[in-house]
């Protein structure tokens, strides 16, 4: 956790190996989303419905929703103590939230929205800007030489592949099939790379040649940083091509950034990421 210059505390997430997700801000809200449907009926919001609370009879504190059925087994040591008061089955404006999300009235989402500060690996990036509804600021190696660091995968992530995409290059190359002992021998061929890559880009620079041309042998796993800055309706779609729960099939790297993007997201704007997360793309 840091201190900004405005006296908020911000936390960064820590990512892959170097990396890391900080929110720098929100703007908007689950209600506004509301108010913003409502302009042509001037009604505004009305208010949420009240939702199912579960308390404990014994140390009579409220037990959140999702160990309501390890309590029914006794996992969490509430077994037969635990029971639902103040249920009101009347929705509030979470039904038109519904509403507006199942039926693709997508532009009241747009009255929210927020910037995060990211670091990850150029290969990251490159998958990151395609979502060009986003706004970007990327670090410049043009100005500042980037920092020595780059992504080293573990072994782990090297066998488990990726997906589809490397079963049919795979069997359109004739590669053989990865071992442990192939990863770790080319994880070591990685390292080289990385450090020989630096040692030309230092040598560019002491050398004065632009840093602008001198960056040129870096690679696309070294870590660069950027703010990325869209609006709610924005983040959602990033989300639904990014994160684990709705493509498994992106790529690992990018799916642990965009898994923390949708927490944030479920944070700060949690009734309509909850509707996000339960319903359809």
């Amino acid at each position: 956790m840091r201190a900004t210059q405005d006296g908020r505390s911000a936390v960064r997430v820590p990512l892959l190996d170097h990396g890391y997700i900080e929110l720098i801000e929100t703007w908007g809200s689950d209600q506004r989303i509301i108010e913003s449907a409502r302009m042509s009926t001037g009604k505004g919001f009305l208010g949420w419905g009240l939702l199912a609370v579960y308390i404990c009879r014994r140390c009579n504190k409220e037990i959140p929703k999702e160990e309501v059925y390890e309590a029914e087994g006794g996992g969490s040591g509430h077994t037969g103590c635990w029971s639902i008061v103040d249920v009101n089955s009347k929705p509030g404006d979470e039904k038109l939230l519904r509403y507006l999300w199942e039926n693709q009235h997508a532009t009241p989402f747009e009255f929210g929205g927020m910037v995060v500060e990211v670091k990850a690996p150029i290969m990251v990036f490159r998958e990151w800007h395609r979502h060009r509804s986003q706004g970007f600021n990327e670090a410049s190696a043009r100005y500042a030489p980037l920092p020595d660091e780059n992504y080293v995968p573990a072994v782990e992530r090297c066998m488990a592949g990726g997906g589809h995409l490397t079963k049919q290059a795979t069997a359109a190359s004739g590669a053989q099939a990865l071992t442990e002992p192939d990863a770790l021998a080319w994880l070591a061929e990685l390292a080289d790379v990385y450090e020989h890559a630096e040692r030309v880009y230092q040598s560019g620079l002491r050398r004065g040649v632009p840093k602008e041309l001198a960056r040129l042998p870096v690679p696309v796993g070294r870590y660069s940083k950027m703010r990325a800055t869209t609006n709610l309706r924005m983040w959602l779609a990033f989300a639904t091509l990014r994160t684990t729960a709705k493509n498994p099939a992106a790529q690992w790297e990018i799916r642990q950034y965009a898994d923390a993007v949708g927490e944030l997201l479920a944070e700060h704007f949690p009734r309509t990421y909850a509707v996000f997360a339960e319903g359809r793309k």
